[in-house]
């Protein structure tokens, strides 16, 4: 089963562009570390609060990465998890990992590259 770790500017852009990632993954393991919640519960806007009631609602597998900056913390888990897919915005992410990243097209459809 494919993994996919999901980082906030992903979840909070899917809320923004209103596409349910739940629905578009379903048949994958979906990854959200314990600091991508608890940045996204920082946050005071609408599509945070949206963001944190989708996660309610739905299955996805918990992890926690460590104590260090959320970024850092997801680099380091795809180098460690190489086929793991990374479902991000945030250049940073993009361009320090060498794994598949899941992607917002055309602002309404996910595609793997």
């Amino acid at each position: 089963m494919k993994q996919i770790i999901l980082d906030s500017s992903f979840i909070l852009t899917c809320i923004k562009q209103k596409i349910d990632f739940f629905e578009e993954l379903f048949g994958t393991q979906i990854l959200i570390p314990e600091q991508v919640i608890n940045e996204i519960k920082n946050l005071k806007n609408p599509n945070s609060k949206l963001a944190l009631k989708l996660l309610e609602k739905n299955k996805f597998k918990k992890i926690d990465l460590g104590k260090a900056h959320v970024d850092k913390l997801i680099i380091r888990f795809a180098k460690e998890n190489p086929k793991t897919i990374i479902a991000t915005l945030d250049r940073e992410i993009k361009n320090k990992t060498k794994n598949q990243k899941l992607i917002i097209r055309g602002k309404k459809k996910l595609e793997i590259i």
